[in-house]
């Protein structure tokens, strides 16, 4: 197997996991202008439904994921509805945004600590397919990311353009105070984007468990990476979050070509704080 293909297909299922994480937490900042840190876990809850459904119920794996993916959503409707909805209504600081999410991040991850202990688990029932492509290794869970990856990234893209609700959304993003004053009931409308972007979210962790395995802290490693490729490809645009996403997929994996993997996160930071220094706005504007 030589080194350079599986290098290449490496980078491109790393940058389908981020993109997911970025189109939901683009599609969330766009939105609210605020750093959701309770995004990250949400890609937990998803993981940890499949998991006690499949492996603890035996229910199938298609409805489990069906499931997960919903419940990640409402969880994340829920959290805007019983807290930010309240910081909205009494004019809340960026600030004070970021430190309830961070907090509903904690107590989430603990609740899933305490019900399903901090072990490592797997979401996989069997042996997946294994793909030779050009001289490289691809599992069949690995090809199933890219393509759900792929159709998200253009069903978003479609929902935002072509739709009334995606209209509604573009005019909150523009000015939420105007929105109102135009007749969009802007509560009920954020109360969806962050169902669905909670639901990409799960989607994310899921497919994470099939091809890794999932543990209670996942979800803020997922948000890091996440979160810097929306920041390299422009924060708050779908379009770039998917860019920088599989940007940092490729500058990730071939920056470890000659050194220990353990840098991997050193490198993404560096990233970080070189477009942070030099185009702050990212590769594509809002």
């Amino acid at each position: 197997m030589s080194i350079l293909p599986q290098l290449i297909i490496n980078s491109i299922i790393a940058g389908s996991i981020y993109s997911l994480v970025a189109l939901g937490f683009n599609l969330i900042y766009g939105t609210t202008k605020f750093f959701n840190l309770a995004h990250g876990v949400l890609a937990a809850v998803g993981g940890y439904t499949v998991f006690y459904l499949s492996k603890m119920w035996g229910l199938p794996i298609i409805p489990s994921v069906i499931v997960g993916v919903l419940f990640a959503g409402f969880v994340g409707y829920l959290v805007d509805r019983t807290v930010f909805r309240s910081l909205r209504k009494k004019k809340a600081s960026g600030m004070v945004f970021l430190v309830a999410s961070l907090g509903v991040m904690t107590a989430l991850q603990a609740v899933i600590a305490i019900i399903f202990s901090s072990q490592f688990q797997t979401l996989s029932t069997g042996t997946f397919k294994v793909y030779r492509m050009l001289g490289g290794v691809i599992t069949q869970v690995q090809v199933i990311i890219l393509a759900l990856s792929i159709f998200i990234m253009f069903a978003l893209a479609i929902l935002l353009k072509y739709t009334r609700f995606g209209k509604a959304v573009r005019a909150i993003s523009d000015d939420e105070e105007v929105s109102k004053i135009v007749g969009i009931n802007t509560n009920k409308i954020i109360g969806r984007v962050f169902f669905i972007g909670s639901a990409i979210a799960g989607l994310s962790g899921i497919l994470v468990g099939f091809d890794t395995g999932i543990e209670p802290g996942m979800g803020l490693s997922l948000l890091l990476k996440g979160v810097i490729a929306s920041i390299i490809g422009g924060i708050g645009n779908v379009y770039g979050g998917v860019l920088g996403a599989f940007l940092l997929g490729f500058i990730e994996n071939f920056g470890i070509w000659k050194i220990s993997g353990e840098w991997k996160d050193a490198i993404a930071f560096g990233v970080l704080l070189t477009f942070l220094l030099f185009r702050p706005q990212g590769i594509i504007k809002k």
